[in-house]
């Protein structure tokens, strides 16, 4: 057996609730570390290289791509935003189990190459009560909410492929399931390629 650290990803639609899951787990697991993103955006007054993101030039990133350095990485607003395989890897390696707070395609991107990794999906109540949530953030304009509202619909025709299934209709009763399964999830052992105890469920 080895002293191997777990990979588990938590995802939803925006609005679903996956960062209000996420900080509580960090909080009641400190021993679990959040993944760190890389990043070509300038660096914000508040943030810390290597804590919020890796930040790293254009020119860095795509070599990293060319490299195949990357989970997964996409492009918003001319930024590129990626996982770097290095940071997973040599965490999991030394034992320490690593949480990511990505979207779906992100989840599945690492499922594909880390298969033994834990991928839990937040699910709203209803896709009418999410659309009212994301209304509620006033945030964006009507067209930049539209294809939020899109984004999340083609997102929850994917949550089939996920390990873990939540409805979120109240925050605290999701978590206190999701943090019931994180205790489960960090005492299962790695033996011969698999965990042991390994099952899927929705809850």
């Amino acid at each position: 057996m080895e002293n191997r650290g777990k990979i588990i990803a938590v995802s939803s639609p925006s609005g679903g609730g996956k960062t209000s899951v996420v900080k509580k787990i960090l909080k009641d697991f400190p021993d679990i570390v959040f993944s760190v993103s890389a990043t070509t955006r300038p660096k914000r007054p508040n943030e810390v290289n290597g804590v919020d993101y890796f930040f790293v030039s254009d020119e860095e990133f795509e070599k990293k791509i060319a490299n195949n350095e990357f989970i997964e990485w996409e492009r918003f607003y001319d930024y590129y935003y990626g996982t770097l395989k290095s940071f997973v890897d040599d965490n999991i390696n030394i034992g320490k189990s690593v949480l990511f707070e990505v979207d779906v395609k992100g989840a599945l991107s690492l499922k594909k190459i880390y298969p033994e990794s834990f991928l839990i999906f937040i699910d709203p109540p209803s896709y009418e009560e999410l659309i009212t949530r994301l209304k509620k953030r006033k945030t964006e304009s009507e067209s930049d909410l539209q294809k939020r509202i899109d984004r999340a619909k083609m997102e929850l025709s994917f949550k089939k492929d996920f390990d873990y299934i939540f409805v979120n209709d109240e925050l605290h009763k999701v978590y206190k399931s999701v943090k019931s399964l994180i205790k489960e999830i960090i005492n299962k052992e790695w033996f011969n390629g698999y965990y042991t105890s390994w099952f899927k469920r929705d809850r």
